[in-house]
């Protein structure tokens, strides 16, 4: 077994963070990473590291294809970088980014965290076909005003919900078709500086999909899930969990509970009083790395996603003072 090196807080990415040709490289290596994506298909049942590999785009980008590959490549990160030496000291996801973290974590194993996201998302879907839905993002009001306006509009033009607090003047708001565009007119009065409709199949993250939450709830009862071996900072309420029933209850609780995000970094950069020198993003793209190094220039982020990210991460650790 590879000696630790680095213990380093890690995130990892949502749904959206997708593309055609994600994780090719890595399948190639043949270390541990490419052993882990040569599991993947028969885990699942299903030509997924193909459609990841090769496309087409649409049908990756479908919510149960993309939420099980964003989560192989996730995994194949986090098996290469333990390879390596570099291992968390604390996790965190966004939505479906949870539970990627739950598998570095230790507290899921690959495949069971496979056929969790496939489930949720075909649930997240069926739901979305049921009761129609939209979300959208907003640019330019925090969180707190955002909800109050939310509330508001609902009272009059059905569900509207903040479902992602990401950062300090960037939000999404989800609910009903209508609902939405009502806030986004709301918002846009009070200061907004743009809204932006997404592409997506459902309110995710609102009360509609209150009866997706309860058959994936039910899911979850017959899935082993255990202690993370380091703290996971909950999606629901920002809280640093390390039992398997706190780990489950959130889960459970996603579907219809806003991501609060915001907060979840407010607590990794913390550091309980020690900020980190160093977080890594790991899986495809940099979403997420986008969206905090604004708000904490102290703190050194790196997207590792790619062989190429891979090859430069001992040199970054070491150059920013990372510790074992």
């Amino acid at each position: 077994m590879t000696d630790v090196l680095y213990r380093v807080p890690m995130i990892f990415p949502g749904q959206a963070s997708q593309s055609v040709g994600m994780a090719a490289d890595l399948a190639a290596d043949r270390g541990p990473a490419s052993k882990w994506l040569g599991e993947v298909d028969d885990a699942l049942g299903d030509n997924l590291t193909g459609l990841m590999f090769e496309g087409p785009l649409e049908k990756l980008t479908e919510t149960r294809n993309a939420q099980p590959a964003i989560l192989a490549h996730s995994v194949a990160v986090s098996l290469a970088l333990a390879d390596l030496g570099v291992v968390p000291s604390v996790v965190a996801g966004h939505s479906l980014g949870e539970f990627s973290a739950a598998v570095a974590a230790g507290a899921l194993r690959p495949a069971a965290g496979l056929g969790l996201v496939r489930k949720r998302g075909e649930l997240m879907f069926a739901a979305g076909q049921e009761i129609p839905g939209t979300m959208a993002a907003v640019l330019g009001l925090g969180g707190d005003q955002v909800r109050e306006i939310c509330a508001r509009v609902s009272a009059d033009s059905g569900v509207v919900v903040l479902a992602n607090d990401n950062s300090e003047g960037q939000v999404v708001i989800s609910g009903e078709v209508g609902a939405v565009e009502a806030a986004g007119k709301a918002l846009t009065e009070a200061g907004a500086r743009r809204g932006l409709g997404l592409n997506v199949s459902g309110a995710f993250h609102s009360p509609l999909l209150e009866g997706a939450a309860a058959d994936f709830r039910r899911y979850l009862e017959n899935v082993e899930i255990t202690d993370p071996a380091v703290p996971l900072v909950r999606n629901v309420d920002a809280t640093a969990v390390t039992a398997a029933s706190d780990l489950a209850e959130g889960f459970a609780r996603q579907l219809t509970s806003p991501v609060l995000w915001h907060d979840i970094m407010g607590v990794l950069a913390g550091g309980e009083g020690h900020p980190p020198k160093v977080v890594l993003e790991v899986g495809p793209g940099r979403v997420l790395t986008n969206l905090a190094k604004r708000a904490y220039p102290d703190i050194q982020f790196l997207p590792v996603g790619t062989a190429a990210d891979l090859d430069g991460v001992l040199d970054f650790l070491a150059a920013h003072g990372a510790t074992a």
